[in-house]
């Protein structure tokens, strides 16, 4: 019963967040700080963490709100620069030569090109890509939003070159006596152990990612149609399962026999020249071409402040010259991430320490050279020398891109600090377990046998309070792992299901949705949008859960 008590109080950050953005719909700026407030409260008073323990976990989360607002940053400064080269319009003829059918769009943009792009540098960067890409080609831009945080899921369970797993999971499970022990029961070193848990989440996520697509154009038809009609999403069903199969194939193949880092990159690339291909040839297309009703017609909350014609396209702006600074952004993203290249290592050669933060165990270690922000940076100094731009072009995007971080720096700046705190709660005079453990301890108490079903449900949580799977990884790993052991089930599916999970929570993860409203000027509307996702991050769990139910099952 003290278990249940202590688990429902760790909830209560969540719960906060929760009703204040979705069911009161206040901003995320006024949320979170409120949020915050709720669990510095509860630390200090119910888990009596000392002060100075609360004070080194937000200058932590501070310190990596400053990484997240860089990056953010990094993709403004890129749109805006592009903007005024005239190269968003470029881009904007050139897919609508591809095909002017939104529903054939999004899986092009969002699913596909936002797969590579999470697979390369992960940590949100897709959004604050696709989203100011898409609204430049004609979409709302609630609708460009909700359709990038969708596709936030499958692809991001090797995020950033794999990271989730080979940061993540490794963190969370490296050196502990148990694992060790279960290792040598199975014959596995820790790098096969890790390549077995990246097979498995593979073959989830791949079955899981098959629908993607499809949930993307009915969510995007029955949101943001003229009829509201899921029914024009299923006009083009085979397509989006076909759509779906060109990534989660490859994907899957990937992680079953090269191991965590590329599924992502490799599934985004070959299944981009796969579905242009098959559109070109107009595989699955249907006769019917589906658009957005009339500008007129749209409501406010649709619409932004983000505007794509600043400049009009240059005479000699080629199709090819204006595509390649995002050629160069995806291959600067995975050469600075192999680590058999020695990019890597120098640009993770400049390293700030924060040790010992006030005295506490809290650290943390930021490695600016090595952020994407700092790859978006390099590439529109290409681009400012290849698009023969003006120095007063660059300096509007420039100013343009420092009004839109100061929008979305108060909600990042409530939202991190809180996870942190949230997640460094074990330090205390209790003897309690930090209140994410505790949750999660809480949880499998009461679920036992069926606990594959629910067991992403705690790596949703993690991301959601912490805005990384690879954080919610590194959180909760070893309880999966401990759990998995006291119901006789796969430790390496239960930590897949842990992963899928944690995916399926960077939908809804608030410092996620911040960055990407904040693009195309939505700030203030995150409630609106945490709505629109509830029903897709439902359908994700439930198959994720099915699919591990189904497993534990099989394998006896």
């Amino acid at each position: 019963m003290q278990l249940l008590l202590y688990s429902l109080l760790a909830l209560l950050p969540m719960l906060t967040a929760f009703l204040l953005l979705v069911v009161a719909n206040r901003p995320a700026a006024q949320s979170m700080p409120v949020a915050y407030l709720v669990t510095v409260i509860i630390a200090v008073s119910i888990w009596k963490v000392p002060f100075l323990q609360v004070a080194a976990s937000t200058v932590e989360g501070l310190i990596t709100t400053l990484e997240i607002l860089y990056i953010v940053f990094g993709a403004i400064l890129l749109l805006n620069t592009l903007q005024e080269s005239g190269a968003i319009n470029k881009i904007r003829q050139g897919l609508l030569g591809i095909t002017g059918d939104r529903r054939i769009q999004v899986i092009i943009i969002a699913w596909l090109f936002g797969s590579f792009i999470e697979g390369a540098s992960g940590f949100g960067t897709p959004a604050v890509i696709c989203v100011p890409l898409l609204v430049a080609l004609g979409f709302p831009a609630m609708a460009a939003v909700m359709a990038a945080l969708i596709i936030q899921t499958t692809p991001s369970a090797f995020g950033a070159v794999g990271t989730p797993i080979l940061i993540g999971v490794n963190s969370g499970l490296d050196g502990v006596e148990a694992v060790a022990r279960e290792l040598d029961k199975l014959g596995l070193n820790f790098p096969d152990y890790l390549d077995t848990i990246a097979a498995k989440t593979g073959i989830i996520q791949g079955i899981i990612g098959l629908f993607i697509p499809l949930l993307l154009v009915t969510m995007l038809t029955a949101h943001f149609g003229e009829r509201k009609s899921w029914r024009e999403g299923l006009e083009v069903g085979a397509f989006s399962l076909f759509a779906g199969a060109a990534f989660a194939i490859p994907y899957t193949l990937t992680a079953w026999f090269l191991g965590p880092a590329f599924p992502s990159l490799f599934g985004g690339l070959l299944g981009l020249a796969i579905v242009i291909t098959a559109i070109k040839k107009r595989f699955l297309i249907p006769a019917r071409v589906w658009d957005f009703p009339n500008r007129s017609q749209w409501p406010d909350f649709w619409q932004g402040n983000f505007t794509a014609e600043i400049s009009s396209n240059p005479s000699s702006m080629t199709g090819l010259i204006a595509w390649i600074p995002y050629i160069l952004l995806g291959v600067f993203l995975v050469l600075s991430r192999l680590r058999f290249l020695p990019f890597r290592q120098w640009l993770q050669s400049v390293t700030i320490q924060f040790a010992n933060i006030f005295g506490t165990e809290v650290s943390i270690s930021t490695q600016p050279l090595f952020l994407p922000g700092t790859i978006f940076i390099l590439v529109v100094l290409v681009t400012f020398f290849l698009h023969r731009m003006e120095r007063k072009q660059l300096k509007r995007a420039l100013e343009e891109a420092l009004g839109k971080l100061l929008a979305t720096a108060l909600a990042i700046g409530a939202a991190v600090p809180m996870a942190k705190v949230f997640i460094n709660s074990g330090v205390n005079e209790t003897g309690l377990a930090s209140m994410p453990l505790t949750l999660a301890a809480g949880a499998s108490s009461l679920l036992g046998g069926v606990w594959p079903f629910f067991a992403p449900v705690i790596g949703l949580a993690g991301s959601f309070i912490a805005g990384s799977v690879t954080v919610s990884n590194m959180m909760f790993s070893l309880f999966q792992f401990g759990v998995a052991g006291k119901i006789d089930a796969s430790s390496s599916l239960i930590l897949a299901l842990q992963i899928v999970g944690a995916a399926a929570g960077n939908m809804i993860a608030v410092s996620n949705i911040v960055p990407a409203v904040a693009t195309v000027g939505l700030i203030g509307r995150e409630g609106m949008l945490l709505k629109m996702l509830l029903l897709p991050v439902s359908l994700y769990l439930l198959l994720a859960g099915a699919i591990g139910l189904v497993a534990v099952v099989v394998s006896g």
